[in-house]
């Protein structure tokens, strides 16, 4: 039997990145691989996405989308607002979003993940949407003005952060005043403890 791998009381938290990072960078270039989670078009499909803000998204977008849930299903993007994707991951909802919010509109997506950004540089030119740019960052660490955004998006990304804290605060630091929230993720209704919390394979699946 394969024992888990176990972050250490010491380990700093970006060996936990790194497996993290490397189980996404595998859907980015291996979309088509199986995994222990949907991926792609049967996905958005089973999250409710409606099949008009999937038409004519470039495919490697959309074969990447590996989210938990549907922001969009709290409420659509409005022309002209401005939206910080947290976890953009190959663009899939920040597509999406551009789409809504229009040419007055504007939107920022951060990934930690080089080969999904890639993967969304790649589609946002193919899509031809000038009002949407990616860059590398943490949740931790947004690289947005306070009080920028109109809406924050994010999917199926906070169970993945350790400091769930500090990724809610910065979301609320860049939010306008009565700006909007629209996460979709996983829920637990029960504690997980410490020693689960250090296995990296239960955080990478």
């Amino acid at each position: 039997m394969v024992q888990p791998a176990t972050i250490q009381a010491d380990t700093p938290r970006e060996e936990l990145r790194r497996a993290i990072r490397q189980e996404y960078t595998a859907v980015a270039m291996q979309p088509s691989r199986g995994f222990h989670f949907h991926t792609g078009r049967r996905l958005a499909r089973m999250l409710g996405y409606r099949d008009a803000w999937l038409a004519g998204l470039p495919q490697g977008s959309l074969e990447s989308f590996a989210g938990t849930g549907n922001p969009f299903s709290l409420g659509v993007i409005r022309p002209g607002e401005r939206v910080v994707d947290v976890g953009c991951g190959a663009g899939f909802d920040s597509l999406i979003a551009a789409r809504m919010a229009g040419p007055a509109g504007r939107v920022i997506g951060i990934d930690m993940t080089p080969a999904m950004l890639d993967k969304a540089r790649r589609a946002s030119a193919e899509a031809h949407l000038a009002n949407v740019e990616f860059h590398q960052a943490y949740a931790e660490a947004i690289p947005v003005p306070a009080a920028w955004a109109d809406v924050v998006i994010s999917n199926g990304v906070l169970n993945l952060i350790p400091d769930k804290l500090s990724a809610l605060q910065e979301m609320a630091r860049v939010l306008k005043p009565h700006g909007r929230l629209q996460i979709g993720d996983i829920l637990v209704q029960q504690a997980v403890p410490d020693s689960a919390k250090r296995e990296i394979d239960l955080w990478t699946g």
